[in-house]
Parts: structure tokens; C-alpha cells; sequence
């Protein structure tokens, strides 16, 4: 994982060093202990890597790190899951409408999320990232980990598949994925 997070690290570098500028200070060890024991949560050895690198992005940004979707931070991440979490049997009465093991790692602005799967909801496989939409019903599995994901980025920016004015871009080709689940 954190030769994946070097190589996006020189990625982000060379095309988007704006972008780069943007990007919070990392985690210590301290302060996602501090984060894990206020939300009474184990954060995953790659999630930790990842905030370990960067935490999230400035919030007056608002480019997309990946889709169309920003990086946030940690602090906001475990926060919105919480709240979400709280609204289960209330709001959310449609079994993983939202699911408390989820953590929305990126997010669109709009109540949409790309969520790190504590548990493998639907799949079994945990960390594997998942689509999250406030309005729609389909819950697609994305990736199977966080680490393919990345290596995924690495790859669109290696090729020089990236234009800097992209608003959106998606992060294709992972083999036998997206995996489509529609709640009911």
C-alpha cells in the first residue's frame, strides 16, 4: 500500500501539482488512535496508510480526487458515518439504504459517497469500496480494495489518461467490477 501511495503521490505531483497543493496534512498515529477510540472503531491497516499520506483535501477545495468526488477527511468521514448510522430504522428503513459499516471516503457535495466497506456488505470481501447514493437504490461495489483503487488512479494518470479539466472521471476497468446490488 505504500508503494501505491507513493506512485499516486508522484502522479498528483507531475499532473495535478495544484490539486496536490490542496491536500491536508497527514494523520499521526496519535490522532487515529484519538479518531478510533471517540467513534469506538478499528480503522483498517490501508485506510490508516491512506490518511497516514494525506487527510483528505482542504475543504475549500472542490476538485474531484477520483469521479467526481473529493477526498475528505478522516475527522468528517467517521462524523457523516455516524450520523448516517444514526438514521438507520428512522429515515433509512430499507436494509442498507446505509450500513454502519461503511465510511464515505470520498463524496460528491450531494450526499453521495464512495464508502470503504468495514464488513463486505453483500460481498464478503472486506474492504472493498461501494457506491453510496442518498436517492437511488443501487449499492454498487466498485472495487474490491481500497488498494486496487488506487492502482487503478495510478494507472489513468500513467497513461496520461487524465486531462486537467476533467470534471469527472471514472475509474474503469478493475476486473469483474463494478458488482451491481439493488435494495429493495
Amino acid at each position: 500500500m505504500n508503494e501505491k501511495i507513493q506512485k499516486l503521490e508522484k502522479c498528483l505531483l507531475k499532473t495535478r501539482p495544484e490539486y496536490y497543493s490542496e491536500l491536508n496534512a497527514p494523520l499521526n498515529d496519535s490522532q487515529l488512535n484519538k479518531l478510533e477510540e471517540y467513534y469506538k472503531i478499528v480503522i483498517p491497516k490501508d485506510l490508516r496508510t491512506l490518511y497516514k499520506w494525506k487527510n483528505g483535501q482542504n475543504s475549500n477545495c472542490h476538485k474531484a480526487f477520483v469521479n467526481n468526488s473529493c477526498f475528505i477527511p478522516l475527522e468528517q468521514a467517521l462524523f457523516d458515518a455516524s450520523e448516517l448510522t444514526e438514521m438507520i430504522g428512522f429515515d433509512f428503513e430499507i436494509e442498507n439504504w446505509w450500513n454502519e459499516n461503511w465510511i464515505p471516503i470520498f463524496q460528491n457535495g450531494g450526499g453521495d459517497s464512495i464508502c470503504y466497506d468495514l464488513k463486505g456488505i453483500f460481498t464478503e470481501q472486506q474492504g472493498q469500496l461501494i457506491e453510496y447514493w442518498h436517492v437511488d437504490n443501487d449499492r454498487n461495489v466498485i472495487a474490491p480494495t481500497l488498494e486496487m483503487f488506487l492502482e487503478k488512479i495510478i494507472e489513468m494518470y500513467e497513461k496520461n489518461r487524465f486531462q486537467v479539466t476533467d470534471q469527472y472521471f471514472d475509474i474503469e476497468n478493475i476486473d469483474n467490477f463494478p458488482k451491481k446490488f439493488i435494495i429493495e
